[in-house]
């Protein structure tokens, strides 16, 4: 299976649904041995049988990435087992949704923890197998919430905007070494969460949908293929960008009309 990804090697977490799976998905198809990292055993199990259903190589590894020292362990197996790491997606991700009033610590805590901590932490700990191989790709996926804000979702929307420019000083860094670091700010994407929302609140949904430049929500393969961009080759000169998939929304000027 040659393709743009030919023997490299991929870790994605929150690989069992989503942009996670579509991800490792599209990596795979392009010729990478995945690794798909998550919490639940089902939807691992579901992404690692479509890969292998296409003919692709993948395995799957328990993980909470809020346990940073498990995190840490799991960068170091899969470098020593393969003996080089060339992507890293951070993808899994924590979404508190309550007012700043009714948001208890903890909950902020959390959402840091996943959005921002592990983040820091497997970009680190990729960033020592691959600055001396003098190659490699990390890409950690923010949202939309991270640049332009929403009542009710503070701490997810905080520590998204952190990944962002966190990514930006983490490109700097491992620049000189070839290592490439960017992140993707995805607007609406109708993954299960959100195209089981749009069945329950259809005229929510509906005009949630209706402001959004190109009139419709983004698919996890458009995820997918922005994630191969940046994973592969053919982005060996960008580094430190926030690449926004989002339909238009983030430069939309909104007026109703």
């Amino acid at each position: 299976m040659a393709g743009r990804m030919q023997d490299k090697v991929a870790i994605i977490t929150g690989g069992g649904t989503g942009i996670g799976r579509a991800s490792a998905e599209r990596l795979a198809a392009e010729g990478a041995h995945v690794v798909i990292c998550g919490r639940r055993p089902e939807p691992l199990a579901h992404t690692l049988a479509a890969i292998h259903a296409n003919g692709g190589s993948a395995e799957s590894v328990a993980l909470d990435v809020s346990d940073l020292d498990a995190y840490t362990a799991v960068i170091a197996d899969v470098a020593t087992r393969h003996q080089r790491l060339d992507v890293l997606v951070n993808n899994a991700m924590s979404i508190g949704y309550t007012s700043i009033l009714d948001t208890p610590i903890e909950d902020w805590r959390r959402d840091f923890r996943v959005n921002m901590e592990a983040v820091f932490v497997g970009t680190r700990e990729a960033l020592r197998v691959m600055m001396p191989k003098k190659r490699g790709s990390i890409i950690n996926i923010s949202s939309l919430n991270g640049v332009r804000a929403m009542p009710n979702m503070s701490s997810y929307s905080a520590s998204k905007a952190a990944l962002i420019q966190f990514s930006a000083v983490a490109a700097m860094e491992a620049a000189a070494s070839g290592v490439r670091v960017n992140s993707i700010a995805p607007g609406q994407i109708a993954t299960d969460a959100v195209v089981n929302f749009s069945k329950a609140h259809a005229a929510a949904a509906e005009r949630i949908t209706a402001t959004i430049p190109m009139g419709r929500s983004g698919e996890p393969t458009e995820l997918g293929n922005a994630v191969l961009y940046l994973a592969s080759d053919e982005s060996t000169f960008t580094t430190g960008i926030c690449l926004y998939v989002d339909g238009g929304k983030a430069a939309q000027l909104y007026i109703p009309m």
